[in-house]
């Protein structure tokens, strides 16, 4: 299988891994699976950005799926990231999610990663009432 690895320039969800490592990572994941590993895109600094994420999909034909560092950057937005899950599915790709060991590659998976991100997202309100 070969895969296109997916990075961040920047922090997402309150958390900065360099991008050296997220490479480190997506390169051990590809190995473990025996993916062929393409370099990863790395995406741009500007908040709120998925430019390279969404230029990834245009070469999908080309390649079997993406190799993301982790679920958390993937668009933040609901729509946006559920448009970009459903156009993976649409085109019988794969993303691939390192960190987290997940993958969205039918209805089913990605309904489980919508899920992830909605405790994500009520996470911070719960902790917020608690202090």
């Amino acid at each position: 299988m070969k895969v296109r690895g997916y990075i961040y320039s920047r922090a997402f969800q309150g958390e900065r891994v360099p991008q050296h490592v997220q490479n480190l990572v997506i390169r051990d994941f590809c190995n473990k699976h025996n993916f062929q590993y393409l370099l990863s895109s790395a995406e741009y600094a500007m908040d709120g950005s998925s430019m390279m994420l969404h230029q990834i999909t245009k070469e999908l034909q080309k390649i079997d799926g993406i190799v993301a560092y982790s679920i958390f950057q993937l668009p933040e937005n609901n729509l946006e990231r559920n448009n970009f899950l459903n156009n993976i599915l649409e085109q019988k790709k794969i993303i691939f999610f390192a960190v987290e060991g997940l993958k969205v590659l039918d209805i089913k998976t990605k309904n489980n990663i919508e899920e992830i991100w909605k405790i994500k997202k009520t996470l911070k309100f719960c902790i917020e009432s608690i202090n």
